[in-house]
């Protein structure tokens, strides 16, 4: 699976990371989520979640 965050859309309020941790990340520099492991998705099952739950709807999915 594919996860895909849209940077200029993101806000970085954190709770992709909150919900999935193994895929998301807040990075510093930014103050953005970035992706640290789409395979992740596999087999934590979280990503779904992390998606329906982005206020902004930076957060897609693609098989």
């Amino acid at each position: 699976m594919n996860v895909i965050v849209d940077l200029d859309t993101c806000i970085g309020c954190g709770r992709c990371e909150e919900i999935c941790p193994a895929v998301f990340h807040l990075d510093e520099a930014t103050g953005k989520s970035v992706v640290i492991d789409s395979e992740a998705c596999e087999f934590v099952g979280c990503c779904e979640a992390a998606e329906e739950n982005c206020p902004v709807e930076a957060i897609s999915l693609e098989e």
